[in-house]
């Protein structure tokens, strides 16, 4: 860019375009795209700078790509062999009736901490939770909020895109920023379940016939629970050998540094292996790779809009603004995270958009690295779940909700994200 700064006025344009055109149903990675090529042209760039913005922004996603794709094994691996399914209904099963929201919350936020997509999660425990709500008399507020709140916690100790991104934006390993999201998950998972209580006599009801046709489920040809945990089991011993090895002061795992690129395939074939499925890898990798190109496209998408913002001299202009008001600048993290979040409705997205637009600002700021990751990331689950992203749409439609039902559930998702984001804050932004 040889020394070329976008202006901020551009860089808040080109968000607004592409916030709007996602609203209007234009595909996400069009709209990030055309939101940053009108941007950088109202920022005075020329048409070769434009260019050079989004090639240097989706350059700059490409680490977290590849990860995301090798992810992509183990994903498939849960998903399609039925192992998310036998860990949700045997957590649910054990908890009994009579804790009916700490079961699905702690069944959806296991499956999404093993590695499956959120959405997925929610959709996977969805018939559970209507079957169980039309028995104990749990309106569908209380049993969506115990799934999305359950999920989200699981979301930020999961190596998911999200935490990829997270961990990537910051240049930390993954299982670190999984490890670092622990404390602020179980505030989340606490805060789900208490939130979710109040509100079970709520909303409406799960009708008999929604709950006799979302519970007809085959589930003969699920593998057995000792099975199914291999492969999230196998992954996270991997991943936490160099955490473990580091805090014992151990040198023969503290120099265990293997990618999480190599690891999560490695999780998902010997999970497949173990359950007998070695002759559908075929079938489950390409399962898997087709529920990450999605998130890719958005990621690269991501990493355009990401390339104006960090060409611009918005981060400047944020970082006086918040010198001149007077308030910490280790609110600068959590604050791009919930804003970025916010506007593309999706927390991977808004966590690339937040670590490549921000980061370097808020590293200058002083706050460390790990501090800015959990920050950033718990500040995208805050308002994730807006209308123009697709996990209002699919988890309206898991629990047979309208729009108007769905939209009242935002707030309280809110208050889920927002107390895992105090959480952090107060954490690594203030007492460590």
């Amino acid at each position: 860019m040889d020394g070329f700064t976008i202006s901020w006025i551009g860089a808040l344009v080109g968000l607004a375009i592409a916030i709007v055109l996602i609203l209007r149903k234009l595909n996400p990675v069009y709209a990030l795209f055309l939101g940053a090529i009108v941007g950088a042209l109202i920022g005075e760039a020329n048409l070769e700078q434009t260019i050079n913005v989004l090639v240097s922004g989706t350059q700059s996603v490409m680490g977290t790509v590849i990860r995301v794709l090798a992810a992509g094994v183990l994903a498939g691996v849960m998903m399609e062999s039925g192992a998310a399914e036998t860990i949700a209904q045997a957590i649910v099963k054990k908890f009994g009736g009579g804790k009916a929201i700490l079961a699905l919350a702690l069944a959806t936020m296991i499956i999404t901490a093993v590695g499956v997509f959120i959405p997925v999660a929610v959709l996977i425990v969805a018939p559970i939770a209507l079957s169980v709500g039309n028995k104990m008399g749990i309106s569908k507020l209380a049993l969506l909020l115990a799934l999305s709140g359950g999920g989200k916690a699981g979301n930020i100790i999961s190596p998911n895109p999200n935490t990829i991104a997270a961990a990537r934006g910051f240049g930390l390993d993954l299982s670190d920023v999984m490890i670092a999201g622990f404390v602020p998950a179980i505030f989340g998972l606490v805060v789900t379940v208490i939130v979710a209580s109040l509100l079970k006599r709520k909303g409406v009801m799960v009708s008999d016939a929604e709950a006799v046709q979302d519970t007809e489920i085959d589930t003969s040809k699920y593998p057995p629970l000792k099975k199914a945990i291999v492969a999230p089991l196998v992954a996270v011993i991997l991943l936490m050998i160099n955490p473990i090895g580091s805090i014992a002061g151990i040198d023969a795992l503290s120099s265990f540094k293997v990618d999480a690129m190599y690891i999560l395939p490695i999780a998902g074939v010997v999970g497949m292996l173990a359950m007998g499925q070695g002759k559908h890898i075929l079938k489950y990798t390409a399962s898997g790779l087709n529920k990450m190109t999605a998130t890719v496209l958005i990621l690269i998408g991501a990493g355009g809009i990401a390339g104006l913002i960090s060409a611009s001299d918005l981060s400047t202009q944020v970082v006086s603004l918040i010198e001149a008001s007077g308030i910490s600048g280790t609110f600068l993290a959590p604050i791009s995270g919930v804003l970025m979040a916010a506007a593309t409705a999706s927390t991977s997205t808004g966590v690339i958009l937040a670590t490549g637009s921000f980061g370097q600002a808020i590293l200058d700021m002083g706050t460390a690295p790990m501090a800015a990751a959990v920050m950033v990331h718990t500040g995208a689950t805050v308002i994730d779940s807006l209308p123009q992203g697709n996990y209002f749409h699919v988890t309206a439609g898991s629990m047979n909700m309208s729009i108007k039902q769905r939209m009242g559930l935002i707030p309280y998702e809110a208050i889920v994200g927002g107390t895992m984001t105090i959480v952090a804050t107060l954490m690594y932004g203030f007492l460590l």
